[in-house]
Parts: structure tokens; C-alpha cells; sequence
């Protein structure tokens, strides 16, 4: 009969057996290391150029309010918010039967009084006669002139009050005076409108500009600005140059910042008002600079390195 173990060696086996199996299993290939892709960049000592950036709206840099020269009922509008119309274009239509009736009018009185001046002219001729003859007195014959200068200047009054007339009747059509493009319509068909009441808006798209605000500090680098660039949210690939051409005396009272306009050169024809602007300042400090990416900047507090929390670079 075979003896139990003895207690003693109970805690050697429990020891040896796991390594005992251990050695019979077979060895496992390492894991592969991992790559882990590293940014570099080059430290180059540049220019320092300190730069802001401002989004803001294509906008035209002339923008015209259309309106009738007299009052009246507008019957016809011909177009409409992003239409292109080019110069004495048609736009819009009063009723116009009541400066018909005044032209009327005018024409009639034009008459009469060519009717009256051609009077006062025979009378005047026949009484020079009869004054020649000494049939009537000097006084006699200078009432008559007196009247033949009335009746001249009547009719003198009659024809500008036609031309007046004449004019306003055409005044019932509402004509563009420039090529552009409607960008808003104030009043519609069957409205009684004043006369200079806005009727529609047009705009010369020939020169465009981008209209930002800036705040009050950034004034002064604004207009000592070495580069201004401006890029368009619908295509980010170009860009443009701009200039300054407007900065605002006062600031706005709700926002209280500066409106300022930014001239676009040489445009592109897809360059369309109403587009979203990002306007870029640039302008040149002195001293020369290096640029290091944030990540491998460090800060040193009591002999411990830490991991930098705002942009830096070193100046020259």
C-alpha cells in the first residue's frame, strides 16, 4: 500500500506543476511593434507678420434706390429680386390716364394761347400802320404792343407747361439707369406710392466690395495693413486682393464696432453680392520670427517640464 504524501512537499508541487506544463507549451511570435506617424516640421527663421481675420458680405459697392418721379397707381412690374437688367431697361408701370388728361389739357392751352399771340401780332402790325399814318396816338399803339408782349409770354408759359406735362407723363414708366441687378422690390402691383418712394433696388455689379466690422482696437492695424486678401466660403481655392476704401467715423450703436468696406480687385465673374466673405489682414512687424508648432513647446515650472497651454514663438 502506497504512502500519502508527506505534508511538507505539498507546497513544492504546487510550485513545480504549473511550470512543468509551462514548459511544454510552444513560444508565441512577439507582437508586431506599432507605428505611430510623427508631424515634422522644419524651424525656419521668417518674417513676423501679425494677422486678423474678419468674415464678412459681398455687397455692390453702388446700390440705387429706384423710384417714380410723381405719385400715382402702379398697374405693371416687370421684374423681379436677382434679375440683370442693363441700361433704360423697363422696370415698372403707373397708371397713367390721369397725366394723359393733363397733357391734354396742356396741348389746349398750348393752342389758345398761339391763338391769342397770333393775334396780338396782326394787331399790332395794323396799328403800327395806322400810326404811320397818325390815324392813332403813340399811347394807343403802345397798348397794343403791351399786349402783343403779354400774349407772347403767354404762350412762352403754355409750351414750357406742356414740356412739363409731357414729362411727366413719361415719368409713369419706371426705366433702369444703369445695368445691374434687382436686389429687392419694395412695392407691388396695385400700390398707391408717393412720388421718390422706393419702388426697387438695383445694383451695378461692376464693382463689388465686402462690407466687415471691427471693434475698436483693431483700427489702427487695419489701416497700416501691408496685405489684405479675401477668400469666398463657395470657393475657398481663390483668393483676391483687396483694399481698404471706406472705414466708418462712428460706431455702430448696437454692436459698437466699425462698419468698414474692402474693395474686391479684379473679381471673378462667380463672384455673386450676398456671398460669404473671410477677409485676411496681414501686416508686417519688425524683427524676424521662428514658428514652432504648440505640441513641442514645454514650459518649465520648479525643475518639471510641462506641456505648453497657449501658442508661442520665439522672436529673433
Amino acid at each position: 500500500m502506497p504512502r500519502p504524501p508527506r505534508p511538507q512537499l505539498i507546497p513544492l508541487l504546487l510550485i513545480f506543476l504549473p511550470l512543468t506544463f509551462a514548459g511544454c507549451r510552444r513560444d508565441e511570435p512577439p507582437p508586431a511593434p506599432v507605428i505611430r506617424p510623427v508631424l515634422t516640421q522644419p524651424v525656419k527663421i521668417q518674417a513676423y507678420w501679425r494677422e486678423a481675420i474678419y468674415a464678412g458680405e459681398v455687397r455692390a459697392r453702388q446700390e440705387t434706390a429706384l423710384g417714380f418721379r410723381i405719385g400715382g397707381k402702379i398697374i405693371e412690374r416687370y421684374v423681379d429680386v436677382g434679375d440683370e437688367v442693363t441700361a433704360d431697361t423697363l422696370l415698372a408701370k403707373l397708371d397713367p390716364q390721369d397725366y394723359q388728361l393733363r397733357l391734354l389739357e396742356a396741348e389746349a392751352e398750348l393752342a389758345a394761347a398761339q391763338a391769342i399771340s397770333r393775334k396780338a401780332a396782326a394787331d399790332l402790325e395794323r396799328y403800327a400802320t395806322l400810326l404811320k399814318r397818325k390815324l392813332i396816338s403813340k399811347s394807343d399803339y403802345q397798348d397794343f404792343a403791351n399786349a402783343y408782349a403779354v400774349a407772347r409770354a403767354r404762350l412762352r408759359q403754355a409750351e414750357a407747361q406742356l414740356e412739363v406735362t409731357r414729362n411727366q407723363a413719361g415719368y409713369t414708366l419706371l426705366r433702369a439707369d444703369r445695368a445691374g441687378v434687382i436686389t429687392a422690390v419694395e412695392a407691388e402691383s396695385g400700390q398707391v406710392v408717393a412720388a421718390g418712394q422706393t419702388v426697387l433696388r438695383l445694383a451695378d455689379t461692376k464693382e463689388k466690395e465686402v462690407a466687415i466690422s471691427i471693434p475698436e482696437n483693431r483700427l489702427e492695424g487695419l489701416r497700416r495693413a501691408d496685405e489684405i486678401t479675401i477668400t469666398l466660403w463657395a470657393d475657398p481655392d481663390a483668393s483676391y486682393r483687396g483694399r481698404i476704401r471706406e472705414i466708418s467715423p462712428g460706431a455702430d450703436p448696437v454692436t459698437r464696432t466699425y462698419n468698414v468696406r474692402v474693395s474686391l480687385l479684379q473679381a471673378a465673374p462667380n463672384v455673386q453680392l450676398g456671398m460669404t466673405a473671410t477677409v485676411t489682414v496681414r501686416r508686417r512687424m519688425a524683427g524676424e520670427v521662428a514658428r514652432l508648432p504648440l505640441p513641442a513647446l514645454y514650459l518649465r515650472k520648479a525643475g518639471r517640464g510641462s506641456r505648453a497651454t497657449s501658442p508661442a514663438m520665439r522672436r529673433r
